[in-house]
């Protein structure tokens, strides 16, 4: 899928059916998912995807025209209900997928009524995602699945999953996988929490025993499953790091705030909140132009740029809010163990701390955003792989 060059009609085309929407659904009125399906039916949920795929087919520059407008009009968003399903789920179907299965996933991801989870990461195959060693062996017209994936993201609420699994283990560890979309109610499919620092279980582990996919539910060909999780996990490190705040925003408008609040004068912390105000501006100015840059379908490295810049500044600006809090700063409230229906929360400063640590690991640990950079933005040599061209059945594994 080509991106579109942005265009006055276009764009008029677009403002047009913004007014028209907030005109027939009034957002202070309609239920969300009522306002969010109509949005979908306007075109108007990814302006550069296919007509009649939630989109216009125009440049993906107008999706800012869309949100500001619907920002200001206080519409619901989708990317709290479904941020999985929105940030990764749809460009992955949207390019990958059979037009059957556009019109079966795409609007109800939309509206959050089905939710999506993310199931790469296993406990033999984190950073290094296509060693996994999941199985999906072919039974006619379905496949069975077993197997084990970890830090899966709201798998507790979610209908689908994105899976992708080992197809043929005599093949490169790269060549032999295949992508699925799993239902997550399926016979066999188990989800357990994993408790958080936060005291919270977002993440969970999912176990796939004798589980059955329907082949019409797989996305791009078999043995091409390495091809189609590019796609998802480029859009992931653009929907975790490539976000384009306001000026001031974000993790380093609470900075400003605890700093104003305590009415502080300690000329070396003063010193240090500019310099990461100055970091958060430079990332955010850098989103800018990736974004202006961006291409529909799969990003480029300038994903990786943005996820790891935000993942290390988010760090390193809460690590800053702790320290201006002082002892208040060990104060948390409770442990309970809860398992959220959103991702990403923090309802606290002293939570944002802590969940701040996923950042740099989370779709993508920081040290292979470096790898990444690299090696495809820097031309440096890559690291050694001596397992690249052995058929992963003879590749070593703990």
């Amino acid at each position: 899928m080509t991106a579109a060059v942005a265009t006055d009609s276009d764009e008029q085309v677009v403002r047009e059916r913004v007014d028209a929407l907030l005109a027939e659904h009034d957002p202070r009125a309609v239920k969300a998912r009522d306002f969010l399906g109509a949005q979908f039916d306007t075109g108007l949920a990814w302006v550069h995807f296919p007509a009649g795929c939630g989109g216009l087919g125009v440049s993906p520059k107008l999706q800012k025209v869309v949100n500001e407008a619907l920002a200001a009009a206080g519409a619901p968003t989708p990317y709290g209900l479904n941020p999985i399903g929105y940030g990764m789920g749809a460009p992955t179907v949207v390019a990958h997928g059979t037009e059957a299965q556009k019109q079966r996933y795409l609007r109800p991801l939309f509206t959050g009524e089905e939710v999506w989870c993310q199931l790469f990461s296993e406990p033999g195959a984190g950073s290094d995602v296509a060693a996994l060693a999941t199985r999906a062996v072919r039974d006619g017209d379905e496949w069975v699945v077993n197997g084990q994936k970890v830090w899966t993201t709201l798998a507790h609420i979610s209908r689908w999953g994105m899976l992708v699994a080992r197809t043929d283990p005599d093949q490169p560890k790269h060549k032999g996988m295949t992508y699925f979309v799993v239902d997550m109610h399926a016979p066999g499919v188990e989800v357990k929490p994993l408790r958080q620092i936060t005291g919270e279980a977002e993440f969970n582990e999912v176990f796939f025993t004798d589980v059955r996919i329907p082949d019409h539910e797989r996305l791009g060909d078999v043995g091409e499953g390495w091809r189609v999780a590019l796609t998802t996990l480029m859009n992931e490190r653009v929907s975790i790091g490539g976000a384009v705040a306001p000026r001031g925003s974000g993790p380093i408008a609470d900075a400003l705030r605890v700093w104003k609040e305590r009415d502080l004068a300690d000329p070396v912390m003063r010193d240090r909140l500019v310099h990461l105000w100055i970091e958060a501006e430079a990332n955010r100015l850098t989103n800018l132009r990736a974004a202006a840059n961006r291409r529909a379908g799969t990003p480029g490295p300038e994903g990786s740029t943005g996820k790891l810049a935000f993942a290390e500044t988010n760090k390193r600006i809460y690590e800053f809010v702790v320290n201006l809090l002082g002892a208040e700063g060990m104060l948390y409230g409770s442990y309970e163990m809860v398992r959220p229906e959103t991702a990403m929360s923090s309802d606290s400063l002293q939570k944002a701390f802590l969940r701040s640590r996923a950042n740099s690991i989370e779709g993508g640990t920081s040290e292979i955003m470096r790898n990444i950079l690299g090696e495809r933005v820097l031309g440096l040599p890559g690291d050694v792989r001596t397992d690249k061209e052995l058929p992963w059945s003879q590749v070593p594994r703990s």
